[in-house]
This record gives C-alpha cells, sequence and structure tokens, in this order.
C-alpha cells in the first residue's frame, strides 16, 4: 500500500512537473487532428481569457415591484456550465408594463465581453434581451448615436456597445467584445420571465508577468503606476491599441507612452515589433504614419527608445531601409531657411488643437528630437551618409526660433530638442497653473521637461493631482483627456446619472472624442508610470540592450522607494532610503549589467 501510494505522489509531481515545463516554455494547445490539412489557415489566439462574476448591482429598475429575485444569485461565482430548470438562479421578470432591468459593475475596466448562462423561461421562443456596456455607469444608460457629434454622444465605433439580442432557455451565449467596467441588462419583451444563473464578464488579456514594479510611501503614487501599468496592459491585445473601446488602431505617436510604460513594466513584448512593422506597411513611404508628420517623428523616437532598451539588432537592420527613406523625406521638407513643408495636417494632441502657433513650435521641436535619435540610429546601422543628412537637417530646423505661444505641449518639446532652457519652459510656460492645462498624452513630456529643471516635488505634486484626480472620479485606467474642472459638481463615473450634477462622461469631451465617445482607456496617458520608474527609482538606459544602466534616484518628498526593472539580462533589485538627509540605495543588478551612479 505504501509502495502504491508512493507511486502515484511521484507520478502526481511528475505530472505537475511536465505541465511546468510546459507553462514555462509557452508551450501552446495543440490543434485536433482533424484539422491537419488546414492549418495553414488557422492560428492560435495569444490571448488567454478569465471570467469575472459581478462585484455589485449598481442599480434595479422599480426593485419594490419585485421584478428581480433572489437578485444576490447574480454576484455568485459560477463553474460557466447550464442546467435546467431555476434553482439556485435570479428570477428576471418584466410585467406587461415594466422592463426588467439591472446594472453591474464588474470592479475594474476590462476588454472582452460578456457571458450568460440561463435556466429557465416562460416562454418557448427566445426571449429578447438588449445589453449595453459601458466604461461609466452613465455610458450603459445611454443611447448610441452614431451621426450626430455633441456633448452626450455615444457611438457604436470600432466595437459595438449596445445590443439586442435572442439568448436561449437552459443554455449559454456570449456576446460583445469592446472595453467596459459595467453592464446593463433589459429583459425587452413584456409578461417575461428568465432565469440567470451567471452573467460573467469575459476578460482577454496577454497573460504576462508584471516584471517592473514600483512602490514608495506614498499609496496614491503607487496606485497610479500600477493604474498606467494595467491600462497598457489591457492596450496589448494582437497589437497595440490605443483604446480598448474606441481608438483600437495603430497610432504610432499615441504608442510612444505606452512603449516607455511596456519597457518599464513588461520589458520585451512581441507586440511592440508586430505593431511596429504593421505601421510601416500599413504607411509605406514616402507617406507619414497615419498619415501625420509628427507621428513619423515618434516612429523615429519609439525605434531609438526600443533599441536602447532591447539591443536587438536584427529588429533595427530590418527597419533600417525606413528609417533612411524617412531621413531622406524628412530632410527634403526642410529648405535651406529651416521652414518646415513637411505636411498639411499639423499635430500634437488634441487639446492643443486650438493653437495654431504652439502647435508649429511643436513640430519643429518634434522634428528636431525625432532627427536627433535617427542621427544615433543611422550610427548603429553604420551609415554615416545618413547621419550626416540629420546633422544637416538638424542645423536648417535652428535657424528659425520659434515660442510655445503659451502652449504646455510645445514648450515640454521644446525643451526636450534642446531648442529652450527646461528652467525656462517651466517657470514661464509648464508649471505655470500647475496641473492647469497638463495633457493625458504630452502630460509625460512636461513631467520630462521639470524632470530636466529639477522640479522633482512639483512633479511628484502634479502626478498625485492630475492622475490621482482621475482616479478621485472612480478611474481604474486612464482616460483619453482629463480636465481637473470636470470635477467640481460632476458625479463619479461608478455613480448612477444624478439631477443637478453634471455626468463626468457624457457631459465633457471635444474633438473627437465628446460625450460617450470618449475612451477611458487609453494607452497615450500611462506616462507617470514610465516616469516615476525612471526619475524617482532612478532607471536610465545608456547602452543598448541595458548593458550599462545608470540609477539616479529623485525622491521630491518621499521618503522612500523601491521597485524593479525589467531587461534583456534580467531583473534589476532597488531600494532608495532617505536617511539623515542623504539617499541610501541597495542595487542588485543581473550579471552583465554595468551599473554608474
Amino acid at each position: 500500500m505504501k509502495n502504491r501510494l508512493k507511486c502515484k505522489t511521484t507520478l502526481l509531481r511528475i505530472t505537475f512537473l511536465v505541465i511546468a515545463v510546459a507553462i514555462a516554455f509557452g508551450l501552446k494547445a495543440q490543434i485536433p487532428p482533424v484539422f491537419d490539412k488546414q492549418k495553414n489557415s488557422m492560428h492560435v489566439d495569444e490571448l488567454t481569457r478569465v471570467y469575472i462574476t459581478p462585484q455589485r448591482i449598481v442599480w434595479m429598475n422599480n426593485p419594490d415591484s419585485s421584478l428581480i429575485n433572489d437578485e444576490k444569485f447574480l454576484l455568485i461565482p459560477g463553474n460557466e456550465q447550464a442546467k435546467m430548470g431555476k434553482k439556485n438562479m435570479c428570477e428576471f421578470s418584466s410585467t406587461k408594463t415594466d422592463t426588467a432591468s439591472v446594472i453591474l459593475d464588474y470592479g475594474k475596466e476590462i476588454q472582452g465581453g460578456l457571458k450568460l448562462v440561463l435556466g429557465s423561461s416562460n416562454r418557448r421562443e427566445p426571449s429578447l434581451v438588449r445589453i449595453r456596456f459601458g466604461e461609466s455607469v452613465g455610458e450603459c444608460c445611454s443611447t448610441t448615436n452614431n451621426s450626430e457629434w455633441k456633448v452626450g454622444f455615444s457611438t457604436d465605433d470600432h466595437a459595438k456597445r449596445d445590443i439586442v439580442i435572442e439568448i436561449p432557455r437552459d443554455g449559454s451565449i456570449e456576446l460583445g467584445n469592446t472595453g467596459f467596467r459595467f453592464v446593463r441588462l433589459d429583459l425587452l419583451q413584456p409578461a417575461t420571465t428568465i432565469h440567470i444563473k451567471e452573467i460573467s464578464a469575459i476578460l482577454r488579456y496577454r497573460n504576462i508577468p508584471y516584471l517592473g514594479s514600483f512602490k514608495c510611501n506614498d499609496e496614491r503614487l503607487n496606485d497610479i503606476w500600477m493604474t498606467g501599468a494595467y491600462t497598457v496592459h489591457l492596450n496589448m491585445q494582437e497589437f497595440l491599441w490605443d483604446g480598448i473601446k474606441r481608438d483600437r488602431l495603430v497610432w504610432i505617436g499615441d504608442m510612444h507612452p505606452e512603449v516607455s510604460t511596456i519597457s518599464s513594466v513588461f520589458g520585451y513584448n512581441d507586440v511592440v515589433p508586430k505593431s511596429l512593422n504593421l505601421a510601416c506597411e500599413q504607411f509605406p513611404l514616402p507617406g507619414w504614419m497615419n498619415n501625420i508628420s509628427a507621428y513619423s517623428m515618434w516612429y523615429l523616437i519609439i525605434q531609438y527608445e526600443w533599441y536602447m532598451q532591447n539591443g536587438d539588432l536584427t529588429f533595427l537592420k530590418k527597419h533600417g531601409d525606413y528609417i533612411k527613406g524617412l531621413v531622406d523625406l524628412i530632410s527634403k521638407g526642410i529648405d535651406k531657411n529651416g521652414n518646415m513643408n513637411l505636411s498639411k495636417r499639423q499635430f500634437l494632441d488634441w487639446p492643443s488643437s486650438p493653437n495654431a502657433l504652439g502647435i508649429e513650435s511643436g513640430n519643429r521641436a518634434l522634428a528636431v528630437w525625432g532627427l536627433q535619435d535617427a542621427q544615433k540610429l543611422c550610427h548603429f546601422l553604420d551609415d554615416s551618409t545618413h547621419a550626416t543628412v540629420c546633422k544637416n537637417t538638424i542645423v536648417r530646423l535652428h535657424l528659425k526660433t520659434e515660442e510655445p505661444n503659451n502652449l504646455k505641449q510645445a514648450a515640454a518639446l521644446m525643451a526636450i530638442a534642446g531648442l529652450k532652457d527646461p528652467k525656462q519652459a517651466c517657470d514661464q510656460v509648464v508649471t505655470v497653473g500647475g496641473a492647469k492645462n497638463f495633457s493625458t498624452f504630452y502630460g509625460l513630456y512636461m513631467l520630462d521637461v521639470m524632470a530636466l529643471a529639477d522640479e522633482y516635488k512639483q512633479s511628484l505634486n502634479i502626478i498625485r493631482q492630475y492622475w490621482g484626480g482621475m482616479l478621485d472620479m472612480g478611474a481604474t485606467t486612464f482616460w483619453e483627456d482629463f480636465n481637473l474642472e470636470w470635477m467640481a459638481g460632476s458625479t463619479h463615473l461608478d455613480e448612477m446619472p444624478q439631477p443637478g450634477k453634471k455626468d463626468i462622461h457624457g457631459d465633457f469631451g471635444a474633438y473627437c472624442y465628446p460625450g460617450f465617445r470618449h475612451s477611458f482607456c487609453h494607452g497615450w496617458s500611462s506616462g507617470p508610470t514610465s516616469w516615476l520608474s525612471r526619475y524617482v527609482l532612478g532607471v536610465q538606459v545608456l547602452e543598448p540592450g541595458c548593458k550599462v544602466v545608470r540609477i539616479e534616484p529623485h525622491l521630491g518628498d518621499l521618503l522612500w522607494v523601491e521597485g524593479t526593472y525589467p531587461t534583456p539580462l534580467g531583473v534589476i533589485s532597488i531600494r532608495h532610503e532617505m536617511i539623515n538627509g542623504k539617499i541610501v540605495s541597495k542595487i542588485e543588478a543581473p550579471k552583465g549589467i554595468k551599473i554608474v551612479r
């Protein structure tokens, strides 16, 4: 008996070991043999799915009339298996005059859909329900209107969020593919009763470890760092999107804050090179990335920073011809007097749109920054000719002196590109009014310039105020746009709309994001995550592949900070503590990485 038990224990250990090895090496499920002849027309989903039970019931229509009985069953985790009958299920009933309705909160913003597991019904034919997904409670209560752009505007652009569908009895159904936290269900037919066993959200995500980390004595900053990381994680689908509800596209300019966050949190991930490859295919030269010249500058900046982080020369060489061709294209658009003739569409970000003079200054600075990085890339590619083209074009761009016209975005770019002193850029423009007129996208570069000007305490306060303001309004991911002024007198995103109060989602937004079209999970808003890792934890990559890394912490008003940073050679562990007015550091780096202070 003992020998038998020992054999079973050994067999179990071997089985678990095989499973662990399979997971470690990333082995995927095999396609059934009956599809052998069709393998070339198939691919395996690289993302993981998990089912999430609702965390709370936000609202029910007229609960006193018992439209919903035993609603607690909606909050009980299930096994995803349908069963016949109605025992231990929520009874959902519409009368002849009242529609049964409920709004559910899944606790966090997710990318995915919904699974209904159902029991019996009083109808022999399928019942008709309306499902509305929302990044806010207000969005769940809105009706789509895809024609008139205005405040309160709600659309199905990029992802269907308002669906009318027939559901089965004693079965299950999955629907939806969008970004949401809340779901509203309406039973449309009168005098109808259905029974719901489970109503689970389907989270679809890349199953990857958070190799980077950040923790300090300020929990608000810790929450902000993690929220930025999670915002980008949700957008790491087959390609790197900008938004999971709207903007499910590869926008190269918007990618830069996302790539910075990926480097700080996840290290290398295929989603970045895949997205850069796709962008080059979709926007071949002599066109501009996303048909915006500024976004082609961001392409050069991303390529440089990605190469410094990962040191993948093979990938860089694959893009070598595109990089050199782009350098030539930019150079041809800068005349001998430094005038720019690159693109009819001048764009930085949406909030800067009314400031034409500021946008022109910002685009010039962005061209300088992009060419500075392109010059370094050309040296890595052993192309001195194009490196010289970069250098000469930068000289021509310096011939014209422009001012940021009080635009924080432009002032930040000018200081980063060396066209304006960082201290002057901060004092005259960037820090005027504190977080007022900050931008979710360009906020990262405003923080960068504040770091260049040694304004670390003020940077941390602005992060707490601006990005923390979104958290105060109920955010679990960061938004496409945000103004501090929106907060006064507005309901939180997880509250029902209230008479006399503004809806933080539906009553704000402009340009391409009025009302509920506004994305509440936008990767370009993740800037504080990479900024905190770079300037507070103090990690700056000096040589390709992180072979030389400078650790230079700036604690501002913090007492201590600790965290990790992923590199191709392993994870660097760091702790800094303020003791008697001095920073005492403990750093553990993998073999092959040189740490300089």
